[in-house]
């Protein structure tokens, strides 16, 4: 992680504050031990994202994807309860950004992808789309290939809702994202794909929405 990626401190964690911030390219965690405050707002000078048709999923992944289904939407607190797991390494979900979470979900800014097996919930992620971007947030899983499924689904779903020019943010790219086709880009090239992908986010109707 470069220093220069953290860009400002705050102890307010608020739905207009984080929309302003996923407009200007920025997101939040936590300072402090799992997550804890004071808040930081993150900008990474090099940024992880995945473009469409660069995804890369195995055969093991695909065979393994005939043994799930998939829902969008139907268990967003699970999923991100799931990813809050204290005993995960780098938890960070803090209660507090697990309810902001949640508001913007009730705002329809915020979606999970939930992966199914024999009815039970084994793996998902969850972050915020708005227009053309998806900001991941987190995933998890909980039987192998779990989290891979629900990002080819993201995908999937990503490529029917807005062709070819969507942008998946997944902040940092580490070497489990690189290894299913997440680049590395510089910040001014992240700014400039996000103003293409928001061009169309009314972000004053978001905010009526949200009562501030």
């Amino acid at each position: 992680m470069d220093p220069r990626d953290l860009c400002c401190v705050s102890n307010e964690l608020t739905v207009p504050g984080v929309l302003s911030a996923y407009r200007s390219g920025l997101f939040p965690m936590g300072l402090g031990e799992q997550g804890s405050g004071p808040i930081g707002w993150w900008s990474p000078v090099r940024r992880g994202a995945l473009l469409p048709g660069d995804l890369r999923v195995s055969k093991s992944l695909r065979k393994s994807m005939r043994r799930f289904t998939f829902s969008c939407d139907n268990a967003f607190p699970e999923v991100v309860d799931a990813c809050a797991d204290p005993d995960r390494p780098g938890a960070w979900i803090t209660p507090d950004i697990r309810d902001l979470y949640c508001k913007l979900h009730d705002l329809d800014v915020a979606h999970s992808v939930e992966v199914w097996r024999d009815g039970c919930l084994v793996g998902g992620l969850y972050g915020v789309w708005l227009g053309r971007l998806f900001a991941g947030e987190s995933m998890f899983h909980r039987v192998t290939d779990a989290s891979k499924a629900a990002l080819v689904e993201l995908v999937r779903t990503l490529d029917a809702e807005c062709g070819d020019t969507w942008i998946i943010d997944t902040q940092w790219q580490t070497p489990h994202l690189a290894s299913l086709g997440v680049s590395q880009m510089w910040a001014g090239e992240y700014r400039d794909r996000l103003e293409l992908a928001l061009h169309d986010v009314d972000f004053s109707g978001i905010s009526h929405k949200s009562g501030s």
